[in-house]
């Protein structure tokens, strides 16, 4: 299942996306008024039951699927390439996740601009990933059981500021400005997604491929990030996992490819979709 979020004559409005558009409820959205809401009690619905509006999907303004309350848990570098391209030293490869946050309020949807703040940064990058929606609360959960928890899967560009991540000599604030968290268009349920290790993650800057990597390259896996992040702390509904990004950043280039004012990225993660953004002055 296919789970979006949009406006719709001024109102905003959960659905679910289908081939022919957009199935929603009048009637359900007083009681569950946001996809977090929908996170919490979804198996506790018939949505296929009780969704009996519709609306075509070129008709809609498409927002971001799910505004979370928390920061998003990222991942850094959570691929071997990845790594090597950001400092060319074997050594820098992980034995263990490297864990930061991006604010919620960086969140945006598929076809929302994403702001230069060129008075901020001169150095703009992106990096395609792939992001899981936890679905149940769960502490200390076993990598055998932990895909049990995950409700879904979405796109997220972990958009960054190289000079003020260096600046500030950690991630939060070079990768929390406003915008930098593209994310969307949908979530995808779990049970759509066969095997989450082999899912090709393919990244375009203006139709040119940057990034063309896999799921199945990450060092640790969906299910190992979720034992290691519960571990003596809870993971709730709707919590956020960005679980890291392939080679082909912009930093990585020599000389480096960063973004600039009418750019536009583009990622596709097999069984999820795409998720396009312009960059804007």
């Amino acid at each position: 299942m296919k789970l979006l979020t949009f406006k719709y004559q001024d109102t905003t409005y959960w659905g679910v996306l289908k081939e022919d558009g957009i199935y929603y409820s009048d009637h359900l959205i007083q009681f569950f008024p946001n996809m977090g809401s929908i996170i919490e009690n979804f198996h506790h619905l018939n949505l296929e039951q009780d969704l009996t509006k519709f609306v075509k999907l070129d008709e809609v303004e498409i927002l971001p699927p799910y505004r979370p309350n928390k920061n998003i848990m990222c991942i850094g570098k959570n691929y071997s390439e990845h790594a090597m391209e950001m400092t060319n030293d074997p050594n820098s490869i992980p034995k263990d996740p490297v864990v930061f946050t991006k604010s919620p309020s960086s969140v945006i949807g598929d076809g929302q601009p994403v702001k230069a703040h060129s008075h901020v940064t001169e150095q703009l990058d992106y990096e395609g990933e792939l992001a899981v929606i936890i679905g149940k609360k769960g502490i200390n959960i076993t990598k055998e059981n932990a895909l049990d928890y995950v409700f879904g899967y979405t796109i997220m560009n972990d958009i960054t500021a190289r000079d003020l991540q260096k600046k500030h000599q950690q991630f939060f604030k070079g990768k929390s400005l406003d915008t930098f968290a593209p994310m969307g268009p949908y979530i995808v349920t779990a049970d759509e997604i066969e095997d989450v290790q082999e899912l090709s993650i393919v990244t375009k800057i203006n139709d040119e491929v940057r990034q063309n990597g896999n799921t199945k390259d990450m060092i640790f896996s969906v299910a190992k990030l979720i034992e290691i992040l519960s571990q003596g702390m809870t993971l709730e509904p709707g919590d956020i996992i960005a679980t890291g990004t392939p080679s082909g950043v912009g930093k990585g280039f020599n000389p480096p490819k960063f973004l600039k004012a009418g750019d536009s990225v583009s990622i596709e993660v097999k069984g999820i979709g795409t998720l396009t953004n312009t960059i804007v002055s």
